[in-house]
């Protein structure tokens, strides 16, 4: 008959002697303890089966026998070895468990997660420690004393009873559990703690850090999606705890909740948008603070965080040359400041006789960034406003009107061209204008002025943002925002000699000794011409007038006295809403005898209403495919005559 550990189980013979004497005793219990260490150490060996009562008495001296009490003795197994192999494997099996279950904390559910020991007291057995068995409930912890070897040496052999069968179901059971965690099976009552290490989807590509005042897209979240990271972890389950947040800030990388982090970074990131907000949003009608308008505050604050927009404003007379720059790079784009502006608007007087072909070369300039919103024309009067791509969808209907100053000509050369529009809640007005040239008819261009602003019938569809402050014999003051540029013709009150010996003085900057002779400056001062407006301050030499490609002014017969006839001059509703940042003249293009005159502006927006005329991102497509595909060919043909110079190159050895 075998025990549950499959061990032979003996007869129990019970002999019964009279032990004499306190030293025979002594004598019998340091035996028995010495047999129990050998056996301990799997030096002994446990009594064969079916030998003889007898046998065994045979082994002690015949002194003792005829004093010795024999107790009830059960045989035992060498278990020491047995359970230090066992104990080996499993702790080696723990530990390595232990430490992949370590380094998968973070991905664990955290309501079912609790500290490490508490977790495994709960659902495991504790680890095994070399040369114990520990318990692993509380049963086992009541039979501990009998499972561990030291108790065995402290206790006699007697005391034993039952201790192999017990300690050999607790050896199994220990196995088994950890066999099966092996196995990649949970314990009994518990869930699978190991969850996938890599996200659920792929980061997106690193981009440049680029801290621009131009380029600040999508730079903050809705409030009303604030919550999107805690609904999208608890709907969908995705962890992201796993990836070190500081090495994925330091690196420029998006979090795998690149939509909710989006506020961190500094390029744009498209916000989520949940479909009950789609459903409930309405861009027909809205109002300033409107969470869902699209004119409304939130929107205009995530394109433009400090609310002020960069406005490139340029007037060139062209002269009628067929002729057009080779580059345009140096006018539309200057080195002096870094960044590109926001909204791009060139007016052009004179100009070349294929109008498209001019617009197809600024396009080619701009490059994919920017579409052509509104282009117009009067005669030889030209504009065009390019505004980035991102920013369409927040302009109004575009309209525009002109005026005639010189009634009999058939070619209309003299006169203005003005373009309006409102973008988020701020309206815009750029007008562009040739007034009637000649150095003493200041009073002829003053009327050109007053009519300008009678005639210009604007706006027509697209409301007022403040009707109670314009007036019907004033277009200027329909607007919030005025921008009026082009060739004025105002000249300086000096002979060319007095002009030519200035310039020789200061050939660099200082030409405020000319513009006290400037006759803008001073009607502008009395308050004749340009009311309510302002200009920059003059730190260029006098635009007019040029000996065609080249830099020197006027070297023919009529030697003509160099003036500041091109001008830039602005005005707002608002104080101190419009920021002049640079006024400068673009010397490198000579193909005229006008140099180009640029400014570049800042200006505060506001927001505005959804129940405006909205031009729905339109925008001139075949100009831009046309302009994008001229801008490819270029480059290509420029890299083919670059290689084609390498190649042709030839090394001469003297």
């Amino acid at each position: 008959m075998s025990t549950p550990n499959g061990f032979p189980q003996h007869s129990r013979v019970c002999l019964t002697r009279s032990v004499e004497g306190g030293a025979v005793q002594d004598l019998q219990a340091k035996k028995a303890g010495k047999a129990a260490k050998k056996e301990a150490r799997g030096e002994g060996a446990p009594p064969k089966i079916g030998t003889p009562i007898s046998e065994t008495l045979k082994l002690l001296p015949e002194e003792l026998k005829a004093n010795m009490k024999i107790k009830s003795i059960t045989p035992r197994p060498p278990r020491k070895p047995r359970l230090e192999r066992a104990a080996s494997l499993d702790e080696k099996s723990w530990r390595k468990w232990r430490r992949f279950r370590t380094s998968q904390e973070s991905l664990t559910d955290p309501n079912e997660t609790s500290s490490s020991n508490g977790s495994l007291q709960e659902a495991s057995p504790s680890p095994p420690t070399r040369g114990r068995a520990s318990p692993c409930n509380p049963c086992c912890q009541q039979d501990s004393s009998h499972s561990s070897p030291d108790a065995l040496e402290a206790s006699p052999v007697g005391k034993s009873r039952g201790g192999a069968s017990d300690l050999g179901k607790r050896a199994s059971e220990i196995s088994s559990a950890f066999g099966g965690l092996l196995r990649g099976k949970g314990f009994a009552g518990g869930k699978p703690r190991l969850s996938q290490i890599m996200p659920a989807r792929p980061l997106p590509p690193m981009e440049l850090n680029v801290a621009s005042h131009s380029l600040r897209t999508a730079n903050r979240i809705d409030s009303d999606c604030l919550d999107y990271r805690h609904y999208s972890q608890h709907k969908f389950g995705r962890v992201s705890s796993s990836l070190s947040d500081s090495k994925l800030q330091g690196n420029g990388t998006l979090y795998d909740n690149c939509s909710t982090d989006s506020m961190k970074s500094t390029f744009s990131v498209l916000t989520p948008i949940r479909a009950k907000d789609v459903r409930s949003r309405s861009y027909l009608e809205g109002s300033l603070l409107a969470s869902g308008a699209l004119m409304g505050a939130e929107e205009l604050s995530r394109y433009f965080p400090d609310r002020n927009i960069g406005i490139f404003v340029a007037t060139w007379n062209m002269q009628g040359q067929k002729e057009l720059p080779v580059n345009l790079d140096d006018f539309l784009l200057p080195t002096d400041p870094d960044f590109a502006q926001d909204m791009y608007v060139i007016g052009v007087q004179e100009g070349c006789p294929d109008r498209r072909e001019w617009e197809i070369r600024l396009q080619e300039t701009l490059g994919p960034h920017y579409v052509l919103l509104h282009s117009a024309a009067h005669g030889v009067l030209y504009m065009s406003v390019f505004i980035r791509r991102d920013l369409i969808w927040f302009c109004s209907e575009v309209e525009y009107a002109t005026v005639t100053t010189r009634i009999v000509s058939q070619i209309k050369t003299k006169g203005a061209l003005g373009i309006c529009f409102t973008f988020f809640g701020t309206s815009f007005l750029f007008i562009t204008s040739h007034f009637t040239s000649g150095d003493s008819k200041v009073n002829e261009r003053k009327l050109d002025y007053n009519k300008t602003i009678q005639a210009l019938t604007l706006p027509k569809n697209v409301p007022d943002t403040n009707p109670y402050r314009s007036s019907s014999s004033d277009v200027t003051t329909r607007f919030d925002e005025v921008f009026w540029f082009g060739d004025f013709n105002f000249r300086l009150n000096k002979d060319r000699e007095t002009v030519d010996s200035i310039l020789n003085q200061n050939p660099d900057t200082d030409v405020s000794k000319l513009l006290v002779y400037d006759q803008l400056t001073s009607e502008m001062s009395r308050g004749s011409i340009f009311k309510g407006f302002q200009e920059a301050d003059i730190h260029f030499r006098p635009s007019y007038k040029f000996d065609i490609g080249k830099d020197s002014y006027d070297t023919t017969s009529k030697q003509r006295t160099p003036s500041y006839t091109d001008r830039v001059v602005f005005r707002s509703r608002y104080k101190d809403d419009i920021q002049a940042v640079k006024y400068s003249s673009c010397p490198v293009i000579k193909t005229s005898d006008h140099r180009p005159v640029f400014a570049l502006f800042r200006v505060k927006l506001r927001p505005g209403r959804d129940n405006i005329p909205l031009a729905a991102g339109q925008f001139d497509r075949d100009l831009y495919l046309i302009g994008i595909r001229r801008r490819t060919t270029r480059e290509l043909q420029k890299r083919l005559e670059q290689k084609d110079q390498r190649s042709s190159s030839i090394c001469s050895i003297s």
